[in-house]
């Protein structure tokens, strides 16, 4: 019999129903690993289900599958650990262990193979999270991706994905999917720049910005909100948009043009994402010049110009970055991640709002 629905609609379907209700409000489920096993595997502790036939909705299966779970669990006083569909497969539950705070959660970084994505790639490894490094396919990546699973091969996986090709971003959230069963976290990360006043703006130079920067974003957050809406657990996005957003800089217009659209997507997705109850934040920084031994990509882009404009080298550029802010302080890629982290860790019920990375700027001051 035809599956009514693929492995990667009804994994996080399950996962939704396996979760243990905490009665904490910022953390209100404790959400299993779904493990995807091919074949029955059915034994006495497992719950084997027949699925409806025909074209049924994802309310549908899931009032299906909840009827089934829960006279499992009224015979068993206990949720299933293994839920067989004939047909399709056996999906495995496994609460992790541990106290960390994200311990557990899945989260995507898109854009990761750079200098920010190496700083929030490490942080919520530090912090307990299975993690799913997407970016584009690639030796940079993979070298990206090794370097993580070196250091916990159980919690990293690596996804190519490009975010400007609408079946890249679904395939890649389903592969995670079948990884791991669902996704929590979602962190928008992946843009490009380019630097040059708007009378030399070639127009498909732009439309480049604009495919990456907002397609990309509202692709990103479309096939997360199908998926939060689908798990039915909440959830979590985090766009990396920038100081540009409320301080433009003379001859970055298409990047501080492309980067605010970004920023009023993920504003809007705050907005339709809250009946969900999946918070959508944004972090803001200044220049990030590298991760570990990760340079950044943007400012491979854009650095030599600006060096030569202000006769500096890398050094140099680098500190009259850090001096231009009140604080004068040097922005890294783990300040980057400790923001992601506040928001990601839930340490205020908080949706729609951006915390900048950047020392504090005249021109962006206050706010």
């Amino acid at each position: 019999m035809k599956a009514p629905h693929p492995i990667h609609e009804i994994a996080p379907i399950l996962r939704g129903l396996l979760a243990q209700p905490t009665g904490n409000d910022d953390h209100p489920f404790r959400a299993p690993l779904i493990r995807t096993m091919a074949g029955d595997q059915s034994n006495s502790q497992s719950l084997r289900i027949e699925l409806p036939g025909g074209e049924v909705t994802d309310e549908t299966l899931r009032a299906h599958l909840s009827a089934a779970m829960a006279d499992y669990e009224t015979r068993h006083h206990a949720k299933p650990a293994t839920v067989c569909l004939p047909g399709v497969g056996a999906f495995q539950s496994e609460h992790p262990g541990g106290d960390l705070p994200l311990a557990g959660k899945i989260a995507l970084v898109t854009g990761a193979a750079g200098a920010i994505g190496y700083g929030i790639c490490q942080g919520l490894i530090a912090n307990g999270a299975y993690l799913a490094i997407t970016d584009l396919p690639g030796e940079k990546f993979e070298n990206f991706v090794r370097e993580f699973q070196q250091l916990t091969p159980a919690r990293v996986f690596g996804v190519p994905l490009d975010v400007t090709d609408p079946a890249s971003v679904a395939g890649a959230f389903a592969q995670v999917i079948a990884q791991w069963g669902g996704v929590d976290l979602v962190v928008i990360n992946a843009g490009i720049a380019l630097a040059k006043p708007l009378v030399e703006i070639e127009l498909e130079a732009f439309r480049r910005l604009e495919r990456v920067n907002v397609e990309g974003t509202l692709l990103v957050l479309a096939e997360a909100g199908r998926h939060f809406a689908r798990q039915n657990l909440g959830g979590d996005v985090v766009l990396i948009s920038t100081k540009n957003v409320f301080a433009p800089g003379a001859g970055f217009g298409a990047y501080s043009a492309t980067k605010a659209a970004a920023h009023q997507l993920a504003r809007i997705a705050s907005l339709e994402f809250a009946p969900l109850r999946v918070r959508v934040n944004m972090v803001a920084p200044d220049a990030v010049f590298a991760g570990g031994t990760h340079k950044s990509g943007l400012w491979a882009e854009v650095g030599p110009g600006r060096m030569k404009a202000r006769g500096l080298d890398e050094k140099g550029l680098e500190e009259y970055y850090r001096s231009r802010n009140l604080l004068k302080a040097r922005v890294t890629a783990e300040h980057v991640a400790k923001a992601v982290l506040f928001f990601a860790t839930r340490q205020t019920p908080t949706t729609g709002a951006c915390l900048p990375v950047d020392g504090g700027l005249p021109d962006a001051t206050p706010r």
